[in-house]
């Protein structure tokens, strides 16, 4: 249930007895702007960061829940209290949670539901799914400290952030991760193919 606070460009949707704010356009705006298509990191995470890698979604159901599990856990020590923007891509074939909330537009004119929450329901919201998993498609705090980033077709995910960060996800070993240098014209882990 979509709710209008009263606010301009304010709209909240309600899940779990509460209230969550949808994001606009402007919560987005310093992805559009500074990705750009193709191969690279950067077509999925600005360059903005001190770190990337790439980190592939765990095939078996078991294997791929210990591994959102852990992610989420570096992810909110690095964020410590703050908010999370939760993104939820439109392709037509997984949940996005609000399905009548207003989207935002990224990457190459994709819609996502865009929703201030937090981690546990980064990891609760959605249901799991085989190749994508349950976590949405983008996170990041409030700050932009780090940006996590699953494009359409992808069966792994992007990260930008501090390089204490990015050398934690690699070295956890439930995490199939590996680092990605901003320079590099194909970020595409081994073995995957970018569409």
């Amino acid at each position: 249930m979509l709710m209008d606070t009263g606010q301009p460009d304010a709209i909240v949707a309600v899940k779990d007895g509460r209230a969550w704010r949808i994001g606009a356009q402007d919560e987005v705006a310093w992805i559009q702007d500074h990705t750009r298509g193709g191969l690279a990191i950067t077509s999925a995470i600005p360059p903005v960061f001190d770190g990337y890698a790439t980190l592939v979604n765990r095939a078996g159901d078991s294997e791929r829940q210990a591994s959102e599990a852990a992610l989420v856990s570096l992810l909110q020590a690095e964020s410590a209290d703050q908010m999370w923007w939760l993104g939820y891509l439109d392709t037509g074939a997984h949940d996005i949670v609000f399905v009548d909330a207003p989207k935002v537009t990224l990457y190459a004119s994709w819609r996502y539901v865009l929703v201030e929450a937090g981690p546990l329901q980064a990891a609760t919201w959605r249901d799991d799914d085989a190749r994508r998993g349950r976590l949405p498609d983008l996170i990041y705090p409030a700050n932009r400290s780090w940006l996590v980033s699953m494009l359409w077709d992808d069966d792994w995910r992007c990260l930008g952030g501090p390089s204490s960060l990015v050398q934690a996800v690699i070295a956890d070993p439930t995490l199939d991760a590996r680092q990605v240098k901003l320079d590099q014209d194909d970020a595409t882990p081994p073995g995957h193919v970018a569409r």
